[in-house]
């Protein structure tokens, strides 16, 4: 007997595992304390995962399968994916397991010594559910000084065919990000986000992590992600129709009690395998060329997936291992307890860190603009903070988030991945969002106990890793204004950060 083994992640019915699967075979899916409290993941996406593993294997018992599927309250749960695999060539004569190869480095490695362990063949088949390969990246990466997201995106638009007209790009134009930066307007209507019913299956779930995950970071309810590909086939159709057109103009945009914007909020399927890249990037092509939505707002939802999604994989097998423990700037600082409870006087940090924990997401503005640009230049530990976002967002795995919070967010790659850190005052956040109008704190004053913390803390930033970004072409402005900057504000910034640190230091609500 072939014992196929398909992980959380995997819910798909194309995997390479199961290309040639038979009813004669044993398809293996369980639910291991290993893999759910490896970091304490939100109590929303493991309800969603385990909910959506749990209807796959349904689906696959009711094509005829032989599935066995391991509860996580199972008695005789091992705990671990080998200890479930183990249990079952003790039990079977087992011919060989199957496996297709895994999206987390961790789990690769934990794989490879699998064959000696079982004393069974063990064969890893390629994840062909990506549009490049890790190899296709290494080859693309070899010989380039810099590894520029934009010009891997526009090899991936020809390789495919995608926007395009004959050998350029549709429009003229590769990318339309400058057309994609309007702050929130007034008036806005957001469509609401897509919203499944709660089955059976998934009530026995959210039971089940109300028992066994009480002490996990968010709100379990309400709850109402999408847990099969046919449900999030109409979450990816309900984007398209109703929100996608406005999603170029305001996908920088944030606005009080507006959690969902008008972006798709299809991460959650995407990266368990309930939907395909391909099928997302050419149903959104096609809405351009039935005039349902705009060029800017297409392409930019095109570039997500086409480009950065695939170029962040790259960058992670590229750079693994030794992409996990990289710091540039030597970052230290522990991470705040608001990031845990919200209770910050920061209206931004507020808003966001309570609609992540509420609803285990936040869009790329809210990651990387206001939770990521406080970390970065407050100089938080890349260890802790990149724990946090593994853990905190339904949508993420090691893969997708390592390049994302140590590259994109936090510098702490040195700039193998953005060409300048992130890093910005509270005016940028004033700008994108309404958020400040009700804050403690004001974006215009710069110093002192109103001044918005983001203002302070971004020129220490900036004094702080002098030597080590001074050189930085992209930020020569911002050191001749550092430069100019006379001996009283210099000694104010310090002070303020100083006195913001200690306040954190000491338990206080700041």
């Amino acid at each position: 007997m072939k014992v196929r083994l398909i992980l959380g992640d995997q819910l798909s019915h194309s995997l390479a595992g199961l290309a040639d699967a038979t009813t004669d075979d044993l398809l293996l899916m369980c639910e291991v304390r290993q893999e759910a409290t490896y970091v304490k993941h939100h109590k929303k996406k493991i309800a969603f995962l385990f909910s959506a593993m749990r209807h796959f294997a349904a689906e696959l018992s009711g094509k005829g399968y032989n599935v066995r599927y391991i509860k996580y309250d199972n008695p005789k749960n091992s705990g671990s994916l080998l200890g479930e695999v183990c249990n079952v060539t003790k039990q079977m004569e087992v011919s060989e397991v199957i496996l297709t190869a895994p999206g987390e480095y961790r789990v690769s490695q934990d794989f490879a010594g699998w064959s000696r362990a079982l004393g069974v063949p063990v064969t890893i088949r390629d994840d062909d559910r990506f549009l490049a390969t890790p190899k296709e990246f290494a080859t693309w990466a070899e010989g380039r000084k810099q590894l520029r997201m934009e010009y891997f995106y526009r090899d991936m638009r020809r390789k495919y065919c995608i926007l395009m007209d004959h050998d350029g790009p549709i429009g003229g134009q590769w990318n339309y990000d400058a057309e994609n930066r309007k702050p929130p307007a007034t008036g806005l209507d957001v469509p609401d986000t897509f919203r499944a019913p709660v089955d059976a299956i998934t009530q026995d779930v959210i039971a089940l992590v109300e028992t066994h995950f009480a002490d996990h970071f968010g709100e379990l309810s309400p709850f109402h992600f999408a847990v099969t590909r046919d449900q999030a086939l109409v979450a990816l159709e309900q984007f398209i129709a109703k929100r996608l057109q406005h999603f170029g103009d305001y996908q920088d945009a944030m606005i009080q009690g507006e959690p969902w914007m008008y972006h798709s909020h299809i991460g959650f399927y995407l990266n368990c395998g309930l939907l395909g890249p391909l099928e997302c990037i050419e149903l959104a092509e096609a809405a351009y060329h039935k005039g349902m939505a705009p060029l800017n707002a297409v392409e930019g939802f095109i570039r997500q997936i086409l480009g950065w999604r695939e170029y962040v994989r790259g960058i992670y097998w590229l750079k693994m291992p030794d992409y996990k423990a990289m710091n540039f700037l030597d970052a230290k600082r522990p991470l705040p307890d608001f990031y845990w409870t919200a209770e910050t006087q920061m209206n931004c940090m507020r808003q966001c860190i309570t609609e992540t924990k509420q609803n285990a997401y936040a869009h790329h503005i809210q990651r990387l603009m206001v939770l990521g640009n406080f970390a970065l230049i407050a100089g938080l530990d890349p260890d802790e903070v990149n724990e946090w976002y593994l853990l905190v967002y339904a949508d993420a795995y090691e893969w997708v988030e390592l390049p994302n919070v140590t590259g994109m967010i936090l510098f702490a790659d040195g700039g193998q991945m953005a060409s300048k850190p992130y890093a910005a005052s509270g005016s940028y956040i004033n700008k994108m969002s309404n958020y400040c109008g009700s804050c403690k704190y004001k974006p215009a004053v710069k110093n002192g106990p109103t001044a918005c913390p983001f203002n302070y803390l971004y020129w220490d930033f900036i004094e702080r890793n002098a030597g080590k970004l001074r050189g930085n072409p992209r930020l020569g402005f911002m050191y001749k204004t550092l430069d100019r900057m006379g001996d009283d504000k210099r000694e104010a910034v310090k002070d303020d950060t100083r006195r913001f640190f200690k306040a954190i230091e000491n338990n206080e609500k700041v």
